[in-house]
C-alpha cells in the first residue's frame, strides 16, 4: 500500500466516522422530536376537550378555572378552530400581524391539514367543529438544530484540516526546498571535476567522440543541479521555439533508450512556435513522461510525440504503447505519493503537473487510455502572439 492510499483510507475512515456520527445525531433528534409530537397531540387534545366543555359548565365553579387555566395553557401551538364546514371559527398563537388576514388564515390552515389530522369536537349529531394545529416554534426549531449542529462541526472540521494541512506543506515545503538547494550543492564538486575530465578526453583523438557523449551527460548533470538549486525561487521564462525543445529532447532519450523502442515525431521540424518557458523545468516534465511511458512499455514499444494548433493554443501528445491506466485513475496519477513501482516516490507526475499548471499556466491531462494499447498524455500551453 503506496503513501497515497494510506491518505486515501485515512480520509475515508474519517469522512466515513463523520457520517455515523450525523447520522446517529439525526436518529436521536428524530427520536425527541416524535415524542414531543405526541405530546403535543396530547395536549391539543386536552385544550379542544377543554374548549368543548367551556360551554357546559358553572363559569363560577372550581371546574370552569381548571377549564380557563387549561385554555390560557397553550402559548405555543399554533391553533385553528372551524365549523363543521371548514370556515375559520378563530385561532390562537398565529402571527398577531396577520391574524385578520384572510389569505393568510386560509394557507395557514391548508398547512395544518397537510401536517396532522383535526381534532373533532362533537357538541351534538348536526353540530361539529375541528382543531387544526400544527408543530410548536420549539418543536420546528429543534427539528433544525442537528442540521445547524451538523454543518457548524463540518465547517470547523474543515477549516481546522485545511490549515493543518496548509501549515504541514509548508514545513514540507522548506524541508524539500533545503534538500534540494543542498543537494544541488554537493553534485557541484563533483560535476566540475567530470568537466575537466572529459575536456582531457577530448584532446584525445581516440576518445574525442565518446568524451562528446559523456560531455552531453555532465551538461545534462549540470542542468539538474540547476533545477534543484532554484528549487522554491520564482522561475525565470523566455521564448523559446517549442519545436526545437522537443527535438532536442528527443534526440538525447533516444540516444539513452533502449534500441527497442522507437520513436515518432508528428510535426515539421523547420516550424516555429514560439511559447514562454522556463526550459529546465520543461525540459524535467518531458523526462517525466518519458520515463514513465518507458516503464508502462517494460523496456519495448513505441513513443509519439505529435504538436497541433488551435489558436491561441498548443497542444503537446506524449503517447505511448504501454499497459494503459483505469479512468478512474486519470487524476489519481497526479497525486503526490502515487506510484505502482516498488521504487520511487510518486512525485513525477505530481511535479509535472505543478511545473505546467502553476508555472506555465498550462494544462497536462490523460487525454486517452486504453488496457494494453498505450496512454496519451496531452500538455496545452498559450503561444506566443506573434
Amino acid at each position: 500500500m503506496n503513501l497515497y492510499t494510506r491518505k486515501q483510507n485515512w480520509k475515508f475512515g474519517l469522512f466515513l466516522g463523520a457520517v455515523m456520527i450525523g447520522i446517529g445525531m439525526l436518529a436521536y433528534t428524530q427520536g425527541l422530536i416524535d415524542k414531543l409530537s405526541v405530546e403535543e397531540r396530547k395536549r391539543i387534545e386536552l385544550w379542544a376537550q377543554a374548549a368543548k366543555e367551556i360551554e357546559n359548565v358553572d363559569l363560577n365553579s372550581s371546574i370552569s378555572l381548571v377549564v380557563y387555566k387549561i385554555l390560557q395553557e397553550n402559548r405555543n401551538i399554533p391553533v385553528i378552530l372551524t365549523d363543521e364546514n371548514h370556515r375559520i371559527i378563530t385561532s390562537a398563537n398565529l402571527d398577531s400581524t396577520k391574524v385578520n388576514d384572510s389569505i393568510y388564515l386560509h394557507e395557514t390552515l391548508e398547512k395544518m391539514k397537510s401536517r396532522h389530522p383535526p381534532i373533532e369536537l362533537v357538541y351534538s349529531e348536526n353540530s361539529k367543529n375541528y382543531i387544526y394545529y400544527e408543530d410548536s416554534h420549539l418543536l420546528k426549531e429543534l427539528f433544525w438544530y442537528p442540521f445547524i449542529q451538523i454543518s457548524i462541526t463540518v465547517l470547523f472540521i474543515f477549516i481546522s484540516y485545511f490549515a493543518f494541512s496548509s501549515t504541514r506543506r509548508a514545513e514540507q515545503n522548506q524541508v524539500w526546498v533545503g534538500m534540494a538547494k543542498e543537494t544541488a550543492h554537493q553534485l557541484g564538486t563533483p560535476i566540475s571535476s567530470l568537466v575537466a575530465l572529459v575536456e582531457l578526453l577530448k584532446m584525445q583523438e581516440d576518445n574525442f567522440s565518446m568524451a562528446v557523449e559523456v560531455e552531453k551527460d555532465v551538461k545534462r548533470l549540470q542542468t539538474i543541479t540547476e533545477r534543484f538549486s532554484k528549487i522554491g525561487s520564482t522561475p525565470e521564462f523566455a521564448p523559446a521555439n517549442i519545436i526545437d525543445v522537443l527535438i532536442n529532447a528527443t534526440d538525447y532519450l533516444r540516444a539513452r533508450t533502449s534500441s527497442r523502442i522507437t520513436y515518432h515525431q508528428y510535426f515539421r521540424s523547420d516550424n516555429k512556435i514560439l511559447i514562454m518557458l522556463n526550459m529546465p523545468l520543461f525540459e524535467w516534465v518531458i523526462e517525466n513522461l518519458w520515463r514513465n511511458a518507458v516503464d508502462a512499455m517494460v523496456g519495448f514499444g513505441v513513443i509519439d510525440i505529435s504538436v497541433s494548433e488551435q489558436h491561441p493554443f498548443i497542444f503537446i501528445d506524449f503517447k505511448d504503447t504501454g499497459k494503459g491506466i483505469s479512468k478512474s485513475k486519470f487524476n489519481t496519477v497526479f497525486k503526490p505519493g502515487y506510484t505502482t513501482k516498488k521504487r520511487g516516490w510518486g512525485l513525477g507526475l505530481s511535479l509535472a503537473k505543478r511545473i505546467i499548471e502553476s508555472y506555465h499556466k498550462g494544462k497536462i491531462f490523460i487525454k486517452n487510455s486504453e488496457h494494453n494499447l498505450g496512454t496519451t498524455f496531452r500538455i496545452v500551453l498559450k503561444k506566443i502572439e506573434k
